[in-house]
């Protein structure tokens, strides 16, 4: 028997969540990345969504490019999954969505119904073992961010600079706020993840033009405002708009290969997580408004990697330690990822599926390559072609200007491998990633797509358990 509905939608107060009767609800759960939104580590495949599709389209013809997706979306994410995560005692599930479910770059003026078809079979799903969704916009056009997961097939936040896509971004909220009124096992709306603007000034505009705009036909619902710069910075944010909770992205790259020291929990890595986080909600905290983190989780060392196991007890570690900041200030979390290939997820494709069968050689030649921003830990292979061309840049460049370019955290080696290697170099291998599909028959190309079922995956049960004993206190 389905769960009852809230008989009001989540509201904010203070520095609360709060149901219909005002009691403080906390969110805990994952979002659902690589589905209605697809990234290339995720599933496997390099660069961008939409080249990617392109790719495929070019070699399996309309009919069985339409069959594969539509499978691939359909087992991705069923009543299965929705029972296991609500076995954890999680409780509200974020869904990244692709904005071109929606709009069709050539036919702008026209929102297509199936996109809302795709999300409320997710919403419902979610709804009947009584858990939250949280409606995430992942991607823009032009890009809101330089990130491969903006699906803009470039190195570039364009949104930022075109009127015309901003106030078609806006349309298209306030027609997803008219469609899901009233629903309240949504949680609310994440009208933008991640966004990156240079300026600082052009996100608070829009910010404040979509709150407007969605609120005048949805008073309802909460809206969960990620900050600049991949959800990371409010120094630009001067005020607080209504029935609005910001959100913070708290990664710690001590979860991640190739960047820095492992976690051992000493007081220096564990004042080092606390002074990143408390960097991040010193907004909230002097505005005094409620603080979701909508992204947070380490990668994990798989059976191939060296010490694996030790890997994954340290990450695990991290992960706890994260948790209990996060249980002191009372936030709601989102963590990154539910379902994947074997690398963040709380489950993963089993590696005896016909997908990762068929795809192991191409998944181990693109990690050998580093095409991935995501945990890439460069090779010996990579490193002597790569280094020279970012100490060209280095010595050519005037001290003053060469970290200029933003986001500047990623300094001028980020942005080569940005563009060389995340961009043009992936966008070339999209097509051999689509061969692997060539001349597979309807039959095969249901298999491949199954291959995500739930009870085709691998539950990461270390994860899961930490995630378990969290949600479990009250």
């Amino acid at each position: 028997m389905a769960p009852s509905a809230p008989k009001a939608c989540l509201r904010v107060s203070g520095t609360n969540i709060v149901d219909g009767d005002g009691k403080p609800v906390i969110l805990k759960g994952c979002a659902t990345g690589g589905h209605t939104n697809m990234e290339n580590f995720i599933t496997g495949y390099p660069g961008h969504e939409s080249e990617m599709r392109a790719a495929m389209l070019e070699v399996l013809g309309r009919e069985k490019y339409d069959f594969f997706f539509d499978k691939f979306l359909e087992y991705f994410f069923t009543p299965s999954d929705a029972k296991f995560l609500a076995s954890l005692g999680l409780n509200c599930i974020r869904i990244p969505i692709n904005h071109r479910h929606f709009l069709d770059s050539l036919n702008p003026s026209v929102i297509k119904p199936s996109g809302f078809k795709l999300i409320d079979r997710i919403v419902e799903t979610c709804a009947a073992e009584g858990l939250f969704t949280i409606l995430d916009m992942h991607t823009f056009p032009g890009g809101q961010n330089q990130g491969w997961h903006s699906d803009s097939g470039i190195h570039k936040a364009l949104f930022w600079e075109f009127k015309d896509l901003q106030d078609r971004m806006v349309e298209l909220w306030v027609e997803i706020a008219k469609h899901y009124k009233g629903n309240t096992w949504v949680a609310g709306y994440n009208p933008m993840n991640e966004p990156a603007d240079p300026d600082h000034v052009n996100l608070q505009a829009w910010y404040g033009r979509v709150e407007k705009a969605i609120h005048e036909v949805d008073p309802g619902h909460v809206l969960f405002l990620d900050g600049n710069t991949y959800a990371m910075d409010f120094s630009g944010f001067k005020e607080v708009l209504p029935n609005c909770v910001y959100a913070i992205h708290d990664y710690a790259t001590m979860g991640f290969p190739g960047t820095g020291e492992p976690y051992v929990g000493t007081p220096e890595q564990k004042e080092a997580l606390q002074r990143a986080y408390e960097r991040k909600v010193q907004f909230m905290k002097e505005r005094g408004v409620p603080i979701w983190n909508g992204e947070f989780g380490p990668v994990y060392a798989n059976k191939e990697d060296d010490d694996y196991e030790k890997t994954n007890e340290q990450r695990y570690n991290l992960l706890g330690q994260q948790l209990s900041i996060y249980k002191k200030d009372k936030i709601s979390w989102s963590i990154w990822l539910y379902k994947d290939i074997d690398f963040q997820g709380m489950v993963y494709a089993g590696p005896d599926t016909p997908y990762m069968r068929l795809l192991k050689p191409f998944v181990d030649k693109k990690k050998f390559l580093g095409l991935d921003k995501w945990g890439r830990a460069d090779s010996l292979h990579i490193k002597h072609i790569y280094e020279p061309i970012i100490q060209h840049f280095k010595e050519e460049i005037p001290a003053q200007f060469v970290n200029k370019r933003y986001p500047q955290q990623w300094k001028i080696e980020g942005h080569i491998h940005r563009v060389l290697r995340e961009t043009l170099f992936s966008e070339i291998m999209c097509w051999e990633y689509a061969s692997y599909f060539e001349n597979k028959s309807l039959e095969e190309l249901d298999e491949l797509a199954a291959s995500f079922k739930l009870e085709n995956c691998v539950k990461r049960d270390g994860l899961n358990e930490i995630l378990r004993a969290d949600a479990g206190e009250k």
